[in-house]
């Protein structure tokens, strides 16, 4: 099992070494799905954040192992480089690969948990949330300072970001950070990035509103491109999901 340790937490490499070939036994489930499974140890005073990935099909085995980084590696070093540029994420503490003679099998990621209040979620799911406009403003700047930075998190979605709130002051963490791009982003990319987060409007519009005022563009331009890519992904997500539907009910 091949493992990288962020330095500040070497102390407690046998501990980690244990919690991750325990894993099964750890009882704390913090999610668990087709794909993957996260669950909550603590070790001394840190409480740990393991997700586990499911095991690749054949052909990935061997991508993982000889073309490309894993995506516990790539968790691990994207967590590093965001808080280098000072944006928000857990902090990453280690990432574990088990490879055989064919490719990558089992694959981890840690970091130290973090308690939050809510997820952008909640903002989309209740509008009458209290500090509501507040949070959401906020969250934009976030994201115009995460842009600003060159970065384009391919899954800016509902349940990837983790709010903390700071007295009147709200801390964004981003999560599940393995798919990530590096560039000078343009208009369109920075307007493309927010197309996942609500299929509302009245919220489309005052994240528009917030990114004027912090790029300098006007509100129609940003609303426009905004809104624009919100619905064209709407309207491919509805229909991925008719097509799941309808292929599921011949069966």
């Amino acid at each position: 099992m091949y493992c990288q340790i962020n330095n500040k937490y070497e102390s407690l490499k046998i501990e980690l070494q244990k919690v991750i070939i325990n894993f099964d036994l750890i009882n704390t489930i913090l999610s668990k799905g087709t794909r993957n499974t996260i669950k909550i140890q603590k070790v001394e005073d840190v409480t740990l954040n393991i997700k586990s990935f499911k095991v690749p099909h054949l052909l990935n085995q061997i991508i993982y192992k000889y073309i490309r980084k894993s995506k516990a590696q790539r968790s691990f070093e994207y967590a590093n480089l965001l808080i280098d540029k000072n944006i928000g994420t857990p902090e990453p503490i280690a990432y574990y690969e088990n490879k055989n003679i064919v490719g990558l099998k089992d694959s981890y990621y840690i970091c130290k948990q973090v308690d939050y209040n809510l997820t952008f979620r909640e903002l989309v799911t209740d509008p009458g949330y209290q500090d509501h406009d507040n949070i959401l403003r906020q969250f934009t700047k976030f994201t115009w300072q995460m842009h600003e930075q060159g970065i384009y998190f391919k899954d800016h979605s509902p349940g990837n970001t983790l709010i903390v709130k700071d007295n009147d002051l709200y801390k964004f963490y981003l999560v599940d950070l393995n798919r990530m791009d590096f560039f000078e982003l343009d208009f369109n990319a920075r307007m493309k990035n927010f197309s996942r987060l609500t299929p509302k409007k009245e919220m489309v519009k005052i994240m528009s509103d917030e990114y004027a005022k912090l790029s300098g563009i006007s509100f129609e331009k940003v609303y426009h491109k905004m809104w624009f890519y919100t619905e064209e992904f709407q309207e491919k997500f509805h229909r991925k999901k008719r097509l799941k539907q309808n292929l599921l009910g011949r069966k």
